[in-house]
């Protein structure tokens, strides 16, 4: 006999609960969170390095800011951003990213992204984000955080794997 895989639970009428404006908000084990002010915002300015450009991970590409590097740059502001205003053992961590990278930048370029916050439901945190080159936009989007117990990441005793880059092969039929 089959078994048929679980079926998602479907949200009950008595699980949603209004938040003070009037919003719906699903009320449910471990999506409380501090209520933070909307507006929140940090910037993170650096020189773009070598091993932040695409040609890092392939020396036949140009020596450009990479899609990763500017997200990264993106979400450090975004924590930031936070940071000072969560509860005591506490982080945040990105949960899903909506971002165009724009325009290409070379190395040595200063670069500077912004993160304001713009939506908090419990623990979960919008931002919008922008990177810059001077004036030129060179990304934008929305950032998504989350508010977790900062022992869950750090468990003394638990060695970190190493972070490998691993190259392409191209493989030629011969």
């Amino acid at each position: 006999m089959k078994k048929r895989p679980p079926q998602r639970s479907k949200i009950k009428k008595s699980e949603i609960k209004r938040s003070g404006k009037g919003k719906q908000t699903r009320a449910s084990a471990g999506t409380e969170g501090p209520r933070l002010p909307k507006g929140l915002q940090a910037t993170v300015e650096r020189v773009v390095e070598f091993q932040w450009t695409i040609a890092a991970y392939n020396p036949d590409l140009p020596a450009i800011l990479s899609t990763p590097a500017m997200i990264g740059m993106m979400e450090v502001a975004a924590a930031e951003a936070v940071r000072p205003h969560l509860p005591p053992g506490t982080i945040s961590v990105g949960t899903r990213i909506e971002v165009d990278h724009l325009k290409a930048v070379p190395q040595g370029t200063t670069v500077r992204a912004d993160a304001r916050l713009i939506g908090n439901e419990g623990r979960f945190l919008v931002f919008e984000v922008q990177a810059r080159a001077g004036e030129l936009v060179i990304g934008r989007g929305k950032v998504h955080r989350a508010i977790v117990p900062l022992p869950g990441f750090s468990a003394p005793g638990k060695s970190q794997p190493r972070n490998r880059i691993l190259r392409a092969r191209n493989s030629q039929p011969q």
